[in-house]
């Protein structure tokens, strides 16, 4: 190996542990109390040094909130995948965005900016977008089959993911007096309510 392949791969090693290091403080400490500070200490380097691989640490945010974008979009692919009807699909859709939601917590916070403010608005990728647009397509290929009007599938799929994300919300920020049992039955509710509704 080259001495430029060995500074690279050095580069790259050391960008992963920022990533990871600041990540794992999220988990401990929650997002509102990381700095780089925090970070250089974690990975025992200088805050120049994290300086170097990131402009600041809305950088970093951004960066990790891509990867749970990617990883969100993977399982979304993988439950659509495995129905062939647009109301199953929607439903694994659902699932497997909620999921997701809560086994990811750290994740869903800061891509969503739930109890934070969010990060990386206008820079985000099209995986961004993957659970409204799936939601978007299910709802009118169910509106096209039962011969309703397709103009209302944009409204319509909007207000069940506002329905999702907002019940999502309300379980995160005050799950100590919420039954978890009690949100999943008001989501399959939801979701079964509004394909009839289409």
């Amino acid at each position: 190996m080259g001495l430029h392949e060995r500074r690279q791969r050095e580069k790259e090693s050391i960008r992963a542990n920022i990533l990871d290091a600041a990540f794992s403080l999220a988990k401990t400490e929650g997002w509102g109390a990381l700095s780089i500070r925090k970070i250089a200490d974690a990975i025992e380097y200088s805050a120049p040094v994290v300086y170097d691989y990131f402009e600041n640490k809305e950088a970093i945010l951004f960066d990790i909130s891509l990867k749970g974008f990617n990883l969100l979009h993977k399982e979304l692919i993988k439950a659509k995948d495995r129905f062939e009807t647009p109301e199953e699909q929607l439903t694994a859709v659902v699932d497997a965005y909620w999921n997701f939601a809560f086994k990811n917590k750290e994740y869903y916070q800061l891509m969503f900016g739930v109890g934070m403010q969010c990060c990386g608005k206008g820079q985000m990728k099209q995986e961004v977008s993957s659970f409204q647009d799936m939601l978007y397509d299910c709802t009118f290929e169910i509106i096209q089959k039962k011969g309703s009007n397709p103009e209302s599938a944009c409204n319509s799929s909007h207000a069940l993911f506002s329905a999702v994300h907002g019940l999502i919300s309300i379980m995160m920020m005050r799950n100590g007096d919420i039954p978890s049992t009690m949100n999943k039955t008001t989501l399959d509710e939801t979701v079964s309510a509004f394909i009839k509704s289409l």
